[in-house]
This record gives structure tokens, C-alpha cells and sequence, in this order.
């Protein structure tokens, strides 16, 4: 496997209205905050040592994330694995005053040790296997830091008809050509699944996508 060092900081060109920041947040507020408002809730936050992003997602954010999902849940039947779809679950630390909600995330490699668990406590509990971030606006807080300071060990980033996969080695992502959880997994063609499906429509974009990794694992029995 190839790899490359990365360091994806993005930089801060979101439109206002997609997105509040806070700083100077305590973690004390950022839990009250979030107690407040419950779970029932449309948008997502990252905190970061007192910078707290609040942000709404778009429709372009939803739709490719989305069908990342199925993908994922189309391979892992395809293997017939388990694996646990954990959506935009709140990561948090507080003794790393730091936490993020996904786009989604999944537990795959490690399924079996969270599964029928109704909460997850890190650092008691393990972290997602993989995080996924469909990211049609930039944001203010460099989330890559705050997935490796809490051990995320894969993270997928969707961007403008890429996708580019990150791998968690001594503390650092570093950008490689395939997935963690999913060797075989063709990477470099996801984008264009997605984009397929605004013409065929998603569930026949899964399909195509299904039948692909069929395609796959045949030439590899």
C-alpha cells in the first residue's frame, strides 16, 4: 500500500448562514447545551477546546453521505459480516475537551464488542472503526484532529466527486489508496456511483454498486 502524508486543514470559506461559532465555550455549557436540546435535532456540532461548530447540513452534504451508506451495508452483505451503522453518534472526551458527530460512522472491525449496547463512553468503549464526512462546505475547526485524538482508525472524506480515504498511524491520518476495513473495496470508483445515481437514481446506483463488489470477490475466489 502507498501512502502519503496529509495534513487536510481546511480552510474557512463556508458560507455564514451554514454554520455558528462559538468560542470560548466551556465543556460544562457545550454538555448543557446539548442536554437542552436533546437528540432531536437537525444539526450537528464539533468542539474543539472551547470552539464549538454548529452546523446544518445541505441536501448535496445528505445525498452522498447517504449513499456511502449503502454502499457500506451493500458490502458488508455481499461478505456477509456484520457490521453497525452508528450514523452521526456524538463522540466525546472530556478529559480531551474534545468532541465531533460524523456524518455517520460505522463499527465494523470491532462489531461484535459494542453490539446491543444502548451508549457508547469513550474511552471506556471503543471509538467507530469508521467515520465518514461528506463535505460540501469546509468547516471551522480541524475535525481530522479531534478523529485522531479519538482513535478513529479510518476516516472517509467525500468532496466534489472525491473521495479520499485517511488512515490513523502514531496519532497522524495519512491519505492512502484503499480502506482499512474493506481491502478490496474499489475506492476510486465510488464517486462515480454517486454521481450515477443523479441520473438512474440511487437504489439502481446501489445496485450497479452491489453487483460491482460482486463482480470483485468473484475474480478473487
Amino acid at each position: 500500500m502507498v501512502t502519503t502524508t496529509s495534513t487536510p486543514i481546511e480552510k474557512q470559506t463556508t458560507p455564514v448562514e451554514n454554520r455558528v461559532i462559538l468560542k470560548g465555550v466551556s465543556w460544562s455549557t457545550f454538555k448543557a447545551l446539548l442536554a437542552d436540546v436533546g437528540d432531536d435535532r437537525a444539526w450537528r456540532i464539533a468542539y474543539d477546546k472551547g470552539v464549538l461548530e454548529i452546523r446544518m447540513p445541505h441536501l448535496e452534504h445528505e445525498v452522498p453521505k447517504g449513499l456511502i451508506e449503502s454502499f457500506i451495508e451493500a458490502t458488508a452483505d455481499e461478505l456477509e459480516i456484520e457490521v453497525m451503522k452508528a450514523g452521526s453518534l456524538t463522540l466525546e472526551r472530556e478529559d480531551l475537551t474534545r468532541a465531533v458527530e460524523p456524518d455517520t460512522c460505522f463499527y465494523i472491525q470491532n462489531e461484535a464488542s459494542i453490539r446491543g449496547k444502548r451508549d457508547i463512553n469513550l474511552p471506556e468503549d471503543l471509538p467507530p472503526d469508521l467515520a465518514i464526512e461528506s463535505d460540501y462546505t469546509n468547516s471551522s475547526v480541524n475535525k481530522d484532529s479531534i478523529y485522531a485524538a479519538l482513535g478513529v482508525p479510518e476516516l472517509w472524506r467525500y468532496r466534489r466527486e472525491s473521495l479520499q480515504v485517511y488512515q490513523l498511524v502514531e496519532g497522524k491520518y495519512e491519505m492512502c489508496d484503499r480502506s482499512l476495513a474493506f481491502p478490496f473495496l474499489p475506492v476510486a470508483e465510488i464517486p462515480g456511483f454517486i454521481e450515477q445515481s443523479r441520473t438512474v437514481g440511487q437504489r439502481a446506483a446501489v445496485r450497479l454498486f452491489r453487483q460491482r463488489i460482486r463482480e470483485i470477490l468473484l475474480s478473487q475466489s
